[in-house]
């Protein structure tokens, strides 16, 4: 059962974080989490890991390299928080209900989040 729960686990940050690299979201980084799963119980996933570990620290220190992407970030997370609500609760709108209400919700929680460990991480490595 702790290796079906873990293929499927990774299966699924592996699939969603390669549909976050087209829409707005942290795709490198949950196909990076997705790819630590999965090599978990596929040693020769392993290859795999590093570079993209690397090419997700870099974006991730990007996205936090100046006050303005930060602010900018920001906004785009608490933007899809307030989409969701808004799309919960207005009936006329495509595709309106809390189920793309609470996908929007969560995937602002989910930026704003990833957005704060970004910032920490490169803090730490600045030694600040």
């Amino acid at each position: 059962m702790k290796r079906l729960g873990a293929i499927v686990l990774g299966a699924v940050l592996l699939v969603v974080g390669i549909a976050l690299l087209v829409l707005p979201g942290p795709g490198l980084l949950l196909v990076l989490a997705g790819l630590i799963v999965l090599a978990s119980e596929f040693p020769k996933l392993e290859r795999y890991v590093d570079p993209v570990r690397d090419r997700a620290m870099k974006a991730a220190e990007q996205s936090v390299s100046s006050p303005l992407r930060i602010a900018l970030s920001a906004a785009a997370g608490l933007a899809l928080i307030a989409a969701g609500v808004v799309w919960g609760l207005v009936k006329w709108l495509p595709l309106a209900g809390w189920s793309t209400g609470t996908s929007l919700v969560l995937s602002g929680l989910v930026l704003l989040g990833l957005l704060a460990w970004s910032y920490r991480k490169v803090q730490a490595r600045s030694g600040r």
